[in-house]
């Protein structure tokens, strides 16, 4: 799951780990949306972060971010060709989960499929652990 190596050993640059998807898993249609909003964003080669912070109607939610790059700490996956970075705590929480993007008008939107959520939210966007 996770490469104890450092992508990069130089101080003065963030120390990151490597990933795989059993962290997380993004689906071919997250994937393409992601692409689209870096590239719209004019950041070809940023990433995308997901992260668990407290909050919503079950006590914790998901927030994503797009980013330029990597944070200290960070945790590296590449899935489906997006480059997708977790944090130490949130990855406690997101392990083994998928991301997915429906195009819909109702109900549409990012949505993540986590087998480590006990309860979620009607809406799908908070979830209890």
């Amino acid at each position: 799951m996770i490469s104890a190596a450092a992508i990069n050993q130089n101080p003065s640059q963030p120390t990151i780990r490597v990933g795989d998807e059993r962290l997380i898993k993004v689906s071919a249609s997250a994937a393409e949306k992601v692409t689209s909003l870096l590239t719209r964003q004019g950041r070809p080669n940023g990433v995308l972060r997901v992260a668990v912070v407290g909050g919503g109607c079950s006590g914790m939610q998901y927030k994503m971010d797009l980013q330029d790059a990597p944070a200290n700490r960070d945790i590296l996956v590449q899935s489906s060709g997006v480059r997708v970075v977790v944090d130490p705590k949130s990855a406690l929480y997101v392990t083994g989960s998928e991301l997915d993007y429906i195009d819909a008008l109702q109900e549409g939107g990012f949505k993540v499929k986590n087998p480590n959520a006990a309860t979620t939210c009607s809406c799908g966007e908070s979830f209890s652990a």
